[in-house]
C-alpha cells in the first residue's frame, strides 16, 4: 500500500537468499500513478511492472483478457493520495498468496483445498525486464524475444543496435511538423497521424485523461502536439503519454491497442509513396507486370522468413522443428498409400524417419479453417502437456503455406476404427473397453485439474482417441482446445466449432464452454464405447431414436445392462456395464449444473459408491411410461455382483 500525504509505503522485500532472511535487493510495490501499477524494483531501479490496473485485472499480461477477474483487489483513492493491493474477500475465490524470490521472481499460488498450487511466475521472458529495448524501442515477445524500433523510429546508434545493445533505444525518423515550427502546434491534426499497434503492453509513465470515449481520447491527443501516444482501455478509459515511450512490449495475442503519433510522411500512402507509384505507373505494361511479380516474390519470401522467425524451435521446450524435405522423404511425398485418415483440419500421414522412427504427420489444409492461431495454440498447448493418456507432439514443420504437426505414431490408430468395425470390435472386449473409459477419464482429469494449464478440449470424440500398442487410450487433436487461467472456469466464443452430437447444449446454442461441456462429450463417448453405436447413427420409422434415447430406454428398463454390444456379452460384467451407462447418462444431462465434474466422474467409474439418478436427456425424444420407470427403480431385482447390491436413491 501507499499513503502519499503521510509518506507511508509498504513493500514486499525479498530475502538475500533462500537461507538468509536478511533484506535482498528486490522489492515489490504498487505505484501512485493513476491507475496504479505493480512494480518490482532492483535496488532503486525498475525491474518489472504489471501494466496499469483495469477494474478487475492488471493489463500487460498476455495470459489474461478483459474477461479475467483477479483474485486480488485494488483500492485507489486519488483524492487522498492512497492506494492498496490485497486479496479479494468480496469474490468467491480460492485463497491466494504472492511470493517474491531472491532472484526477483514474483510467484502466485492458490489453494485448491489440499495444497498450494503454483499459478504464475513473472517475469518469464527477457521482454518482461523493464526498458530492455530503450526509449521508443519495442520488445516483440514471440518465439525468440527481440528488440525493434517502433513504427516511424530508427536506432539511435546503428552500431550498438547491431551488437545487441538496445538500451539507448530509438529516435524519430521524421520530426513532427508541429514540433519543428511552434506556430503549427495547434495544427497537429492537419500534419500528424496515428499508427495503431495491437496486442501491446502499454508503455510506462502514462497519464490518465478524463475523456468520455475513445474518439474524444483520439481528438484530445491529436490536438496536443506534446502527446506522443494514447490508448483507450476497457476498465480504465483514456491514457496518454508525453515524451519518451519506455518499456513497450508486443505479444502474439491479447494486450491493448496503442496509437503512436507520427508524421504523416512516415505512414504508407504518404506523398513519397505517391511519387513512387506515379513513377512506376509511367513504365510500360510489361515493366509493371515484372515489378508486380518481383514484389509478390519478395512478399512471399518475407512471409516465409517471418514464419520461420516466429517458429524457432528453441522457444518450445521438447518440441523439434523438422525441415520440409525430411517430412516429404518420411511420408514418400505425402503418398496416398501412407495416408492414415482425414481429420477436421486436414489429412494425417504415416512417416518413417531416416533413423527408423515412425511418426504421424498432420498436414493442415489451407481451407480447413485452422490458421496461425489454432496452429500456435495446438503447439503451445501440447508442448506443455505430458500424460500417459495424451498423445505426444514430437515436432512441427512450417514452409510457406504448409503447416505440419508431427506426433508419435500410434500403432492401433484411433478408437473408432475398432469400435465401429464388425470384426475389429471383437478385439476390444468389455474389460478392455472399461480400461479405455478409465484411461480417457484420467487424461481428461489431467487436462481439467492436474496440469499446469487448465485445458478444455472442445472436440472430444472417438476419432480423437488414439490407441497405442497396448491399446491404451491417448487423447489427441488439440486444435480447438482452450486454456483457462487461475480461477476461471467458463468462457464463451462466437465461433462454435466441434462435432455435432458431442457438443453440449450450452456450447452448441450459446457458445459457452467449460469443464462441464467436455464432460458432456465424455458421456456420449462412454455410451458409444458401451453400445458400439455411433451418436450420429439413427434408425428411421416408427421407432426412430438415437443413441441417447436408446441409452435412456435401456437404463429405465434394465438399468443399462442390455446396452452393451451383444457380441461382447461373454466378457460382460453386468454391474460395471450398468454403472457406466448410468454415469454416461449423468454426463449428458441438459443442464451443466446437473453433470458431475471430472474428478467426480473418475471417482464414480473406479468405485462402487451410490450414484445419483439421471434425468431424461434432452435428445432422448421417446418418453417412457412413468410407471415403467418407477417399477424399475422399486424393483428388487437389482444389478449385483459378488453379493454386493447397487442401491437406488429416489429423486428428491
Amino acid at each position: 500500500m501507499y499513503d502519499t500525504p503521510s509518506g507511508k509505503k509498504r513493500v514486499l522485500t525479498t530475502w538475500k537468499s533462500d537461507s538468509d532472511p536478511a533484506p535482498g535487493e528486490f522489492s515489490l510495490e504498487i505505484t501512485p500513478q493513476v491507475p496504479l501499477q505493480g512494480l518490482i524494483r532492483k535496488g532503486s531501479m525498475p525491474y518489472w511492472r504489471t501494466g496499469p490496473w483495469a477494474k478487475t485485472r492488471f493489463t500487460g499480461f498476455p495470459q489474461f483478457d478483459e474477461s479475467y477477474v483477479s483474485p486480488f483487489s485494488v483500492i485507489q483513492d486519488v483524492a487522498t493520495g492512497s492506494g492498496s493491493f490485497s486479496y479479494s474477500v468480496l469474490r468467491n475465490f480460492n485463497l491466494s498468496y504472492i511470493n517474491l524470490t531472491p532472484e526477483g521472481k514474483m510467484k502466485i499460488y492458490w489453494d485448491d483445498g489440499t495444497k498450494w498450487m503454483h499459478h504464475l511466475t513473472l517475469p518469464e521472458s527477457s521482454c518482461d525486464v523493464y526498458g530492455s529495448c530503450g526509449p521508443f524501442g519495442l520488445c516483440v515477445r514471440a518465439s525468440i524475444s527481440k528488440c525493434k524500433c517502433l513504427k516511424g523510429f530508427v536506432p539511435k546508434s546503428d552500431e550498438e543496435w547491431r551488437k545487441g545493445n538496445w538500451t539507448r533505444g530509438c529516435v524519430r525518423r521524421t520530426q513532427l511538423p508541429c514540433q519543428a515550427n511552434s506556430s503549427l502546434k495547434t495544427q497537429g491534426r492537419d500534419t500528424d497521424i496515428f499508427y495503431r499497434m495491437a496486442n501491446v503492453k502499454t508503455p510506462d509513465l502514462h497519464h490518465f485523461a478524463s475523456f468520455l470515449d475513445a474518439d474524444q481520447c483520439y481528438q484530445g491527443c491529436l490536438g496536443n502536439c506534446s502527446c506522443t501516444a494514447f490508448a483507450y482501455i476497457s476498465g480504465i478509459g483514456c491514457l496518454v503519454w508525453n515524451g519518451e515511450l519506455v518499456d513497450t512490449v508486443q505479444f502474439m495475442s491479447n494486450g491493448e491497442t496503442l496509437s503512436i503519433r507520427l508524421a504523416s510522411s512516415d505512414i504508407a500512402g504518404s506523398s513519397r509513396a505517391k511519387i513512387i507509384v506515379g513513377t512506376t505507373a509511367s513504365f510500360s505494361v510489361l515493366a509493371i507486370l515484372v515489378f508486380a511479380a518481383f514484389m509478390f516474390w519478395r512478399y512471399s519470401a518475407k512471409q516465409n522468413d517471418a514464419w520461420k522467425n516466429d517458429f524457432e524451435p528453441q522457444d518450445i521446450s521438447g518440441i523439434k522443428f523438422y525441415e520440409m524435405h525430411t517430412i516429404r522423404t518420411a511420408t514418400i511425398n505425402f503418398s496416398s498409400a501412407n495416408k492414415l485418415g482425414q481429420g477436421g483440419f486436414g489429412p494425417v500421414y504415416k512417416g518413417i524417419l531416416l533413423d527408423g522412427k515412425e511418426i504421424a504427420v498432420k498436414r493442415l489444409s489451407s481451407s480447413s479453417g485452422q490458421g496461425t492461431e489454432e496452429f500456435m495454440n495446438e503447439i503451445t498447448l501440447i508442448s506443455k502437456l505430458q500424460h500417459r493418456n495424451l498423445v505426444r507432439l514430437l515436432g512441427y514443420c512450417v514452409e510457406r503455406e504448409e503447416k505440419l504437426l508431427i506426433y508419435e505414431f500410434m500403432v492401433n490408430k484411433s478408437l473408432d476404427i475398432f469400435l465401429f468395425d464388425s470384426t475389429l470390435k471383437l478385439e476390444i472386449d468389455w474389460p478392455k473397453r472399461f480400461d479405455i473409459i478409465q484411461g480417457i477419464a484420467r487424461g481428461l482429469l489431467y487436462l481439467h485439474r492436474d496440469s499446469r494449464l487448465r485445458v478444455i478440449h472442445r472436440d472430444l470424440k472417438v476419432s480423437n482417441i488414439l490407441l497405442d500398442e497396448k491399446m491404451n487410450p491417448r487423447i489427441s487433436d488439440f486444435g480447438l482446445a482452450r486454456m483457462f487461467q487461475g480461477t476461471q472456469y467458463q468462457d464463451n466464443t462466437r465461433r462454435v466449432a466441434g462435432t455435432l452430437g458431442y457438443m453440449s447444449p450450452e456450447y452448441a446454442w450459446a457458445g459457452l464452454f467449460s469443464e462441464k461441456s467436455d464432460i458432456y462429450s465424455f458421456g456420449v463417448l462412454m455410451l458409444e464405447i458401451i453400445s458400439g453405436e455411433k451418436i450420429s447413427r439413427f434408425t428411421f420409422g416408427d421407432e426412430s431414436k438415437g443413441l441417447l434415447a436408446n441409452a435412456w430406454e435401456s437404463w429405465c428398463e434394465s438399468r443399462g445392462s442390455d446396452l452393451l454390444d451383444r457380441d461382447l456379452c461373454d466378457s460382460c460384467n453386468a454391474f460395471e456395464v450398468a454403472r457406466c451407462v448410468q454415469i454416461g447418462l449423468l454426463c449428458v444431462q441438459h443442464d451443466a449444473a446437473d453433470r458431475p465434474n471430472t474428478l467426480e466422474v473418475l471417482s464414480m467409474i473406479t468405485s462402487t459408491t451410490d450414484l445419483p439418478i439421471p434425468k431424461q436427456p434432452l435428445f432422448a425424444m421417446q418418453p417412457l411410461n412413468v410407471q415403467n420407470l418407477n417399477d424399475v427403480l422399486m424393483s428388487k431385482d437389482q444389478v449385483s455382483v459378488n453379493e454386493l447390491t447397487q442401491s437406488v436413491i429416489q429423486g428428491r
